[in-house]
Order: C-alpha cells, then structure tokens, then sequence
C-alpha cells in the first residue's frame, strides 16, 4: 500500500483575507465616525469610561510628532515607514504563512492595521482616531481599529514567542 500524502492547504491568501477584514471594519469604523460624529466631538458610550469621539492624528502612535515644525516631513517619514513596514510583514506571511499560526495570524492583524492606518496618512494627510479610553485619571490617547489590530498583533507575537517550545528529538 502507498502512503496517503496529506496537504496541508496554504494559509497565506486566508491570512490576507484577515488582514482585509480588517481594514473594511477600520475604513467603514472611521466613515462612521466621520459622518455622525464633528471633528474635536466625542459621543458617551460607559460615562467616564469609554467614549466615540473624532480626532484628527497627524503624529505617529500616541499623536507623537504631530505638533512637529516640519509635518510635512513627519507625514513622508510615516508613510515610507509604514510602506517599508508593509512589505516586511507582508514578506513575513509569505514565509510563515504556509499553514495557520498564531505568529501568522498576528503577522496578518499588523498587516491590516498598518495599511488600513497608511491608507489615511496617504489620502488624508492624517489619521482618524476615535476610540477614547479613562481609567480613573489617566486618559488613553485615542486610537482606532487599525491600531488595535496593530496591538493585538504584536502582543500576539510576544506571547509566541516567550511561550515554551516543544523540545526537539
């Protein structure tokens, strides 16, 4: 009798299927958020907790660099940054993506932050960023989908890569 090979199917298109999830609910979050809600406005969501609010993000994560002297020099620097980080990450799916992973899913989730976030820099010159954080006294900077697929991601990635590894024979 011959040996049944079993295949295992290739991930990476899935992973790029998850990656596109996630930059549809970013681009259709912040169309939302655009349309209901005034620039410098927020919406109560959990009083003093959680609210939707619109703010425009010209910096890096954090609203870092945006009140630079230079924005101009700031949005170029984003943006080759974000396009160089693009391509890294898409190179990365299409090593490990071969099979699903938990490094591969969050290579996917980064993926998708980073273009849906490229993708405004590009058009827009900016950011929308419209989820807003307290606890207690401190206050979160605001952030949005993209950038929460971003964290999750790379907390995905750290958790892979301080878990055990199996020992090898």
């Amino acid at each position: 009798m011959s040996e049944i090979e079993v295949k295992s199917r290739d991930a990476r298109l899935p992973l790029l299927g998850v990656a596109a999830v996630v930059i549809l609910l970013d681009r259709l979050s912040k169309l939302w958020i655009v349309k209901h809600i005034p620039t410098g406005h927020n919406i109560k969501i959990i009083d003093k907790v959680f609210l939707l609010s619109h703010v425009l993000n010209t910096g890096a994560a954090f609203s870092l660099f945006a009140d630079s002297l230079s924005p101009v020099v700031v949005r170029n620097v984003l943006i080759g940054f974000s396009v160089i980080a693009v391509i890294v990450v898409l190179g990365m799916i299409w090593n490990v993506g071969k099979s699903w992973s938990i490094t591969a899913v969050s290579l996917a989730l980064i993926l998708g932050g980073a273009i849906g976030n490229l993708y405004d820099r590009v058009r827009f010159s900016y950011v929308v960023d419209f989820l807003e954080v307290h606890i207690y006294h401190y206050h979160w900077p605001d952030f949005n989908i993209a950038d929460s697929a971003i964290v999750v991601g790379a907390c995905l990635l750290l958790l892979e890569i301080f878990r055990a590894q199996p020992a090898q024979e």
